[in-house]
């Protein structure tokens, strides 16, 4: 019978195994040696001395006069792999005997300790607690264990705290670089004094404070939110940006992007002069494990809101300096087309200028330039010198067929049929050239050309009216829940009709008329796009899975009447010898809904027939312009995000 704790042969470690799985803490001198001093901290320290040296090959050392450990806590604590503080020690430090004070720690699953691998394989830690003082050696040198005690020795002793010391052989510090960094990570606090090279280092203090306002979120967490001006502080910081504070220690570094959102151009004077400070002792389940940052969570996102309300808030209050600055940099960026225009049109573009930064005070540099340039393009045609250019170019073809357009058409009747005319020819070619490419995020970029574009599937969905209303989402929510994890819905608030599935993304649209019977607005027709992801060959499974939706949403029980429903699965190719096309009907044999497998090659050659092959004739006039671009151009005319 075998035993269930036995085994044949245990696992083997190559000597750099635990500095490989240490990401930045194994290779940064400036997260090493945070973390330690971060562990002093929750040793209940009060001073941290730290040697950093001048070169290679002599010993860095860190000490401090905190709890220290035993014996038996070392090899408990700081020999177990992802030692969990908070289940075993709770969150609260503990001080030495005579010194009182309260902090919360930092640590959470014992990985800033092994800090001291980012300068060698092995290093020495002396500790004093309870009467004993003992010396241990780590080393990774085994094959048997990731890390293990090479020495040990225990003696007498009447004093608490730990030295650690380690010989550098890679990562040598710089000592004005780490005072910088470890004065900006820790908020000032008058029972902690660090030390480096003897210098003290000047923890970091709201200086320069603006405003201060209290963020609740919910019952869980409250935020304190400092907004601050350099100018006013007594001394400069190394950051800018929104900056947020765990307990008094700063994670990740300030940024003016925050959840993926940029809120002002961090190049600006206006943003390097400005920080928001947001303390809070609330979000340390949140942070990663090496306080790089916060992890990906949406209980997050709903912080990262509430902090953005409060910086644009913030950014109000002193919007003239911004604007004045977004002003003089647009200025100096257009100045040479600027002295080219007429009198009146440097006039009307200096005063579109002024308006344009007055009402979109933190819009960004580029976005406002884009503008500009629109408006100053529209000076130099009306000025006539650019149509003179353009005429000048025509041949003698190009005259007999503009003599022709304008005896039939006005200028602008015949600019708005063009438009649409190029916009969908743009759109057909931004499909055609980016369905075929494996890198492009169908999602964000397929998705919305094809869905925001319903033209393309016949004329029966040209309407307008197609958009997502609360009845059709509450139906999407039923259908995709009971097929998906409900986490696959994206952004829920900004589009309801998107759902990521496994292997596709699928946005559900509707048309709705209103009943004068009832007095109730009820859904009519139902268009389900479903995009499978680049190079997938749709099977006879992909339909059914599509007639599975069609049923699904006849029977939810959240469409008020009887809407027909139209499901387009859409990939690179399909099987051979499958029907493309089949039909749903209820149980009185009534068509209720269709399914159709399409290809991306099948929508833009349909598209092409549709506008009478003109992109065929104007092709060369697409050649040069790549799918991104047009991509990009159609963003605006249908209104979705880039």
């Amino acid at each position: 019978m075998n035993n269930k704790n036995s085994f044949v042969k245990g696992s083997l470690f190559e000597e750099d195994y635990l500095i490989k799985t240490l990401g930045p803490l194994g290779t940064s001198s400036e997260v090493a040696l945070t973390e330690l001093v971060s562990n002093a901290w929750d040793a209940g320290a009060t001073e941290v001395r730290i040697f950093i040296p001048e070169r290679s090959g002599d010993y860095l050392t860190i000490e401090d006069n905190g709890m220290g450990l035993t014996p038996d806590e070392f090899e408990n604590r700081w020999m177990k792999l992802g030692y969990n503080r908070l289940k075993h020690q709770g969150k609260n430090v503990v001080f030495p005997p005579g010194v009182e004070g309260n902090r919360l720690a930092y640590g959470r699953n014992g990985i800033g300790r092994h800090g001291l691998l980012c300068f060698n394989n092995e290093y020495t830690v002396v500790t004093h607690s309870n009467g004993k003082k003992s010396t241990f050696i780590v080393t990774t040198e085994s094959e048997e264990q990731p890390f293990v005690i090479k020495e040990k020795n225990v003696e007498q002793s009447d004093t608490y705290g730990t030295v650690l010391k380690v010989l550098v052989t890679r990562n040598l510090p710089q000592s004005e670089r780490i005072l910088q960094i470890i004065s900006a990570r820790f908020l000032h606090d008058p029972q902690f004094r660090v030390l480096i090279n003897r210098q003290s280092v000047q923890l970091s203090q709201h200086t320069g404070l603006i405003d201060t306002s209290v963020l609740r979120i919910d019952d869980k967490t409250t935020l304190k939110a400092h907004f601050l001006d350099s100018k006013q502080s007594a001394r400069s910081t190394i950051y800018q940006g929104i900056a947020f504070w765990q307990s008094n220690k700063l994670v990740g570094e300030p940024s003016w992007s925050l959840g993926g959102e940029i809120i002002i151009d961090g190049r600006t004077k206006f943003a390097k002069r400005y920080t928001i400070v947001v303390e809070t002792n609330d979000l340390a389940d949140y942070i990663i494990e090496d306080w790089t940052g916060f992890k990906s969570h949406p209980y997050m996102e709903k912080i990262y809101e509430e902090v953005v309300k409060y910086v644009k808030r913030m950014l109000a209050t002193v919007a003239d300096e911004y604007i004045e600055d977004t002003k003089q940099h647009l200025k100096s960026t257009f100045h040479e087309e600027i002295a080219q225009l007429t009198p009146l049109g440097k006039y009307e573009v200096i005063e579109a200028i002024d308006s344009i930064t007055s009402t979109h005070p933190t819009a960004r540099h580029e976005t406002v330039s884009i503008a500009v340039q629109a408006i100053i393009n529209l000076e130099k045609t009306r000025s006539g010198k650019e149509l003179l250019v353009r005429l000048a170019s025509l041949s003698e073809d190009d005259f007999v067929g503009l003599g022709e357009l304008l005896q039939k058409w006005s200028v602008k009747d015949a600019l708005v049929v063009l438009n649409e005319i190029d916009n969908r020819i743009s759109l057909i070619e931004a499909i055609r050239k980016l369905s075929s490419d494996p890198g492009v995020d169908e999602l964000h970029v397929l998705h919305p050309l094809v869905s925001g574009a319903r033209w393309l599937f016949g004329p029966e969905f040209e309407s307008a009216e197609y958009s997502s209303n609360r009845q059709l989402q509450t139906a999407v929510e039923q259908v995709f829940k009971k097929k998906i994890d409900p986490s696959v819905f994206l952004n829920n608030r900004k589009r309801p009709d998107i759902v990521l599935l496994k292997e596709s993304t699928a946005s559900i649209t509707g048309t709705e008329i209103f009943d004068n019977d009832s007095g109730l607005a009820s859904v009519n027709k139902v268009l389900i796009i479903e995009l499978k992801r680049g190079g997938f060959n749709l099977t006879r499974e992909e339909r059914n899975q599509a007639q599975g939706y069609v049923e699904d949403f006849m029977n939810c029980g959240s469409l008020i009447g009887s809407p027909y429903i139209e499901a387009f699965v859409i990939g690179k190719s399909f099987a051979k010898n499958l029907q493309p096309i089949a039909t749903v009907k209820n149980a009185n044999d009534v068509e209720m809904g269709k399914i159709r497998l399409s290809t991306f090659s099948q929508l833009v050659d349909t598209a092409e027939k549709r506008l009478f092959g003109l992109r065929s004739k104007l092709n060369e006039r697409y050649d040069d312009i790549s799918g991104m671009e047009l991509f990009k151009s159609q963003a605006t005319q249908l209104t979705f995000d880039l």
